[in-house]
């Protein structure tokens, strides 16, 4: 996994180590083609600070990475894999901030206990209408926490998921990461099959 770093907490390095992976950060001014160069089987778009419109460099890096390989943004990376596929962010009043954030996935009624840190947010409403399913939502002031793209293997999470304030409720998120990186796996190789299938080699 190859992680663009605009801020990245260690211990979401740890957390894909622990789930297998072997892991190259890289600054987060690489662009998205060499990024795809290193040819990782999924990218995360780590946290970072501020405000995510004026970074184009990183949403053209989001844009770029998640339309090829199987993409992870945390906090300011789900930010800005929203931009990339033409949403809008918009300042929180008051931001949030520290531990016990409650969060609701609504696929489910699971409420999970969270760390957060972050002023802005996705405008769940200013994404295309269908091609994200909008998966969790805070529980304070009802504002967009987590969304996966319904044909693309791109998740993203607005909160800490490698964060600790107690119970690991948010670990799954790099769970559900390793697993959409083994279904894009397994999808290219039985493509490379059914290509070797319909087109033989020819000896001479």
């Amino acid at each position: 996994v190859v992680v663009c770093d605009f801020g990245v907490k260690y211990n979401i390095l740890r957390r894909l180590s622990a789930e297998g992976f072997r892991v190259r950060v890289v600054p987060a001014r690489t662009r998205g083609a060499d990024v795809l160069a290193l040819e990782p089987d999924g990218v995360l778009l780590s946290n970072g600070p501020g405000d995510p419109e004026p970074l184009d460099f990183a949403i053209e890096t989001a844009r770029v990475v998640s339309r090829q390989v199987p993409t992870f943004g945390i906090c300011l990376g789900h930010q800005l894999l929203g931009l990339a596929f033409g949403a809008r962010t918009r300042k929180l009043k008051f931001g949030h901030r520290g531990a016990n954030h409650p969060v609701i996935d609504r696929r489910n009624g699971v409420v999970e206990v969270t760390s957060q840190n972050h002023g802005f947010t996705v405008d769940g409403d200013s994404l295309t209408p269908g091609e994200f399913e909008l998966t969790h939502w805070s529980g304070n002031d009802g504002t967009l926490e987590g969304m996966v793209h319904r044909s693309l293997p791109v998740l993203a999470c607005q909160y800490h998921p490698e964060a600790s304030p107690g119970p690991h409720d948010s670990r799954p998120w790099f769970r559900a990461f390793a697993e959409a990186i083994a279904r894009q796996a397994a999808r290219l190789a039985r493509d490379v099959i059914e290509q070797e299938i319909l087109q033989p080699p020819v000896f001479d």
